[in-house]
């Protein structure tokens, strides 16, 4: 990928029919079982023969599993070589992990529940310019073709952009979607000569240094009695049983509805953003530290994480900037004088002891971190917007 050029990613509803939904369920089951027992592989052979088994090794055998177990020959290569692929990101990421002295958590054998989706590598011929059969559209753009499956209808509610890299299938509850990945160029939005600093929170989901105040929509916290409702139902149904099958998936429903609202509310607010300004400044937050506190709800509720990702897509897409800035003592620190003190804070009030400023907080907080964002640095904060 070039740098006049960004990943973006084309979502689109599936509607299988009884056989080709059946046939995509055994993928599934297919690929899973092919994880764990590469995961198994791995663990014997380290612990037996102190011996690492790469993921090229394990690729090697495909050919072999299919003579072997004829149910594999259904099931398209490289979608088994993506499930050996995840197997040596997962090892590769925890031994990242170790080094950097952080929480190991060693990759886990998958139950049904933590497997929803299968992939394929490449479905475009770079050569010849065109598509290659996994994922290209026919019966003139009404269905995609899914290798060992067949045509699936498909809802292309919009039209795909650049150059298509990958095609992932995905089971979300009870719904499938064809996930691409293309490379398209970027497309330079004009420049409006403003900057932004954003203070995330949970009374207010942002405040920016030019003085607004984005409302918290709270998302989990309008369908909680929705939700312990179900839940409480579900816990009375005996496992194993259809019916609490059935409660469950009403649960997982629930929680998808969710995950669509703030995911909307998350994109409308990063576009917005993008739209009105050249340089956007947050705070470089460990949002997977803080989950771990009081107000883990919250926290988890807003979403920080997902919206700076989705921030930063949309930045790079429209040549825009996002400076992510050290979180440390920004709202604590006058933005007029830059004292930094603990006593400078009154819950939303802040008041500075030495010069006497007064604003709130966050807005301050705001400011301080555009001014950390801009050359000026720590020194920029007699420079911020006020």
């Amino acid at each position: 990928m070039s740098d006049s050029t960004t990943i973006r990613v084309f979502r689109f509803r599936l509607y299988p029919t009884t056989a080709q939904e059946a046939a995509m369920f055994e993928t599934l089951r297919l690929t899973r079982a092919l994880y764990n027992a590469g995961l198994e592989q791995r663990i014997s052979a380290y612990k037996k023969q102190g011996k690492t088994v790469t993921a090229y090794d394990q690729q090697k055998e495909i050919t072999a599993l299919k003579a072997e177990c004829p149910e594999y020959a259904g099931v398209y290569s490289h979608v088994l070589q993506d499930a050996l692929d995840r197997l040596d990101r997962a090892y590769k990421s925890f031994f990242a992990r170790v080094k950097r002295g952080e929480k190991g958590g060693f990759p886990r054998f998958k139950p049904r529940q933590r497997w929803n989706s299968f992939k394929f590598k490449e479905v475009w011929d770079k050569k010849k310019g065109q598509w290659l059969s996994p994922g290209k559209p026919v019966d003139e753009g009404r269905r995609i073709n899914i290798p060992k499956i067949g045509a699936v209808r498909c809802k292309f509610h919009r039209p795909l952009e650049g150059v298509p890299k990958t095609l992932q299938i995905v089971l979300d509850v009870d719904q499938w979607y064809a996930v691409y990945t293309c490379e398209v160029p970027v497309n330079p939005l004009p420049a409006t000569a403003s900057v932004v600093g954003v203070d995330v929170g949970t009374r207010y989901f942002a405040i920016t240094s030019d003085g607004e105040f984005v409302e918290n929509p709270r998302h989990l916290g309008k369908f909680l009695k929705k939700l312990r409702v179900q839940q409480r139902t579900t816990a009375r149904r005996r496992k194993g049983s259809n019916r609490r099958r059935k409660s469950v998936q009403m649960v997982a429903k629930t929680h998808r509805k969710i995950r669509r609202q703030r995911q909307d509310f998350h994109h409308k607010t990063a576009r917005k953003l993008v739209r009105e300004h050249d340089l956007i400044a947050h705070e470089d937050l460990r949002v997977s530290n803080m989950v771990q506190s009081n107000f883990a709800r919250s926290i988890s509720d807003v979403g920080w994480a997902s919206f700076f990702q989705i921030l930063s897509g949309k930045a790079e897409s429209a040549g825009r900037k996002v400076v992510p800035v050290a979180p440390q003592y920004t709202s604590q620190r006058c933005n007029r004088c830059g004292h930094t003190c603990r006593e400078n804070r009154l819950g939303e009030v802040f008041r500075c002891v030495s010069c006497g400023h007064e604003d709130h907080a966050d807005w301050n907080a705001a400011k301080n971190i555009l001014a950390r964002a801009l050359p000026s640095g720590e020194n920029g904060g007699s420079h911020a917007v006020a």
